[in-house]
């Protein structure tokens, strides 16, 4: 299997793209279980199809381009809103960088990395795949210059406290189901959505600033596009409302690319139990 993403990974991302595509149609084809429940979390959120029957090909693209990102040449990546990054490590105070399950999140750290990783190195919270031959892949391709990750655990929150006490980035992805006793319930799309805490607990333990990123994945494998935004308004004290704000900016994101969410995600499934 390594061998395959190895070959995989010299191909042009708009091949990788078109094989993506394919395997994301045919997996909605097949598969009853995953068909409803992309279709159910859609519209959910009051997308018509127009607006949700691209993501069915765009999740395929998302496994698909894995191989060039993890072992390739890098791929180009332009940048909207790069100002912010930099105006929020002026400020010395570290950096939460929330993404949704939109576009290509795998190239948002990476592309950080690249740019401003020599300046603060960023640190992505990581649960290692349960297949040998899988974490034996992934985890090296990880760990890079300007990116490291932290275990989902508790010396894994410490390792982040400690880096955005330095002045350096963290990277989460508050719309992925938290073990139980690690969240709390929100709405998210009009649904009560088991939504982790942790991005809340960083913030208020060092004061970080927090931004909002996601990457678009540009047409015809021409790259990628990270967008970045503050965070607006700040987060609040009570811990239901600040969980509250963030799935709204998570919101607002998936709302200007419904196209590219990954609508298949199981988002209100029932927490499991602690690790």
């Amino acid at each position: 299997m390594i061998t395959l993403f190895r070959w995989l990974s010299i191909l042009p991302l708009a091949v990788l793209h078109t094989l993506g595509w394919l395997g994301g149609w045919l997996t909605f084809a097949l598969s009853m279980d995953y068909r409803q429940r992309l279709m159910s979390n859609a519209r959910q959120a009051g997308l018509a199809a127009p607006s949700w029957l691209p993501a069915v090909g765009a999740s395929g693209q998302l496994v698909a381009e894995l191989p060039r990102l993890w072992l390739g040449r890098p791929v180009r990546v332009l940048w909207d809103g790069a100002e912010h990054v930099q105006a929020a490590l002026e400020g010395q105070r570290g950096v939460v960088f929330l993404t949704p399950h939109l576009g290509c999140f795998e190239i948002t750290a990476q592309a950080y990395a690249q740019r401003f990783g020599a300046q603060a190195p960023m640190t992505v919270l990581y649960r290692p795949p349960r297949k040998t031959w899988l974490r034996a892949l992934v985890g090296p391709t990880r760990q890079r210059a300007g990116l490291t990750t932290a275990p989902t655990n508790l010396s894994g929150v410490k390792q982040m406290i400690k880096a955005l006490k330095s002045g350096a980035s963290v990277g989460l992805l508050p719309d992925q189901v938290p073990p139980l006793g690690m969240g709390v319930w929100a709405p998210f799309f009009g649904r009560d959505a088991y939504t982790m805490t942790l991005s809340v607990r960083l913030v208020q333990q060092t004061g970080a600033a927090v931004v909002l990123a996601w990457g678009e994945r540009l047409p015809w494998g021409r790259g990628f596009c990270v967008h970045v935004t503050p965070l607006a308004p700040s987060l609040p004290t009570d811990m239901d409302a600040a969980v509250t704000t963030i799935n709204c900016a998570m919101e607002s994101l998936v709302q200007r690319c419904p196209q590219q969410y990954l609508w298949s995600y199981a988002r209100y499934k029932q927490p499991r139990g602690p690790t």
